[in-house]
């Protein structure tokens, strides 16, 4: 009998290009990932990886293994979560994927809440990148993941994956009490083309959209520092290094010495969502967390 964790180990090393990334994503050594993955060659008879250079790839046989081994393993997730939908029951551990904000923002006050109201759940909260929380929850790693989108600079969503909108999140322009942009009522990217930014590294959803705004002015936005965490960008202002476009959603209260200003033309709204294979369409758990997520949040 094919084992079901072996089978999850494979398709993890396939998704991730590697044994020790696929150790990483679920939580395992490298050595553990290596014998799982041996384990099922012993099962099946077959070599399911090979070496490339320094690292691996699926044989044919491996690929095959793994393209049955979706469809299995999301026809056993349906029939679960069917038996817990007959039960009425919100129980079980659940994996969730948010982005940094989103945590803070969105899913932290709502855990207490959650643990409260059904008892019999229990989550493990990762903090990832949208892209990656998609990859997470599309290749069965995560059960539910929040995820946003800026404007135009869309997510691309698998088709075995159900997205609910929960909210929606402006982002203003931070800058220093004493910077000139302080007294203005809002401003617009030709207002910025000559301003330093603090910004998101370069391939990062917030980075696009920050280079998307200037579209029209003919520039780029000049670059002077980059942070991954909002939180810092907002410290890298007050020290006087420039300005920041950070979203309220999970914003910490602004001192004194710094100021919000609204941004127009484009105004820098993201869309956040919540989403969850379809596999798990009928599982209450999974309803449960994406009607919290999904409730109304306090401006």
């Amino acid at each position: 009998m094919i084992d079901l964790g072996a089978l999850t180990a494979l398709r993890a090393v396939d998704t991730h290009g590697s044994v020790v990334a696929a150790a990483d994503a679920l939580g395992f050594t490298p050595s553990a990932v290596s014998q799982q993955v041996k384990r099922l060659e012993r099962q099946t008879n077959v070599v399911l990886l090979e070496r490339v250079g320094r690292g691996v790839m699926l044989t044919r046989e491996g690929r095959h293994l793994v393209d049955a081994a979706d469809r299995l393993l999301a026809d056993l997730e349906s029939i679960e979560s069917g038996l817990h939908r007959q039960s009425a029951t919100v129980a079980g551990h659940l994996r969730v994927a948010a982005f940094s904000t989103a945590m803070r923002g969105l899913v932290a006050p709502r855990v207490r809440e959650l643990a409260s109201a059904h008892p019999e759940l229990t989550l493990t909260l990762a903090e990832r990148e949208p892209w990656d929380t998609i990859d997470l929850v599309s290749s069965g790693q995560a059960d539910v993941g929040v995820a946003h989108s800026w404007g135009d600079v869309s997510l691309v969503i698998p088709d075995h994956l159900v997205t609910t909108a929960v909210a929606d999140d402006v982002a203003d322009v931070i800058v220093h009490a004493s910077h000139p942009l302080a007294s203005r009522a809002r401003v617009s990217p030709h207002d910025l083309v000559d301003e330093s930014w603090i910004a998101t590294p370069a391939g990062t959803i917030c980075r696009e959209w920050l280079s998307r705004m200037y579209q029209g002015t003919g520039r780029q936005p000049l670059i002077a520092h980059v942070s991954m965490e909002f939180q810092s960008h907002l410290a890298l202002v007050r020290a006087g290094l420039g300005i920041a476009l950070v979203p309220r959603l999970g914003r910490e209260a602004l001192t004194d010495d710094l100021v919000a200003v609204r941004a127009h033309d484009p105004v820098p709204t993201r869309n956040i969502v919540a989403v969850h294979r379809r596999s798990m369409a009928d599982s209450p758990a999974v309803q449960a967390v994406v009607d919290a997520l999904a409730a109304p949040h306090p401006a």
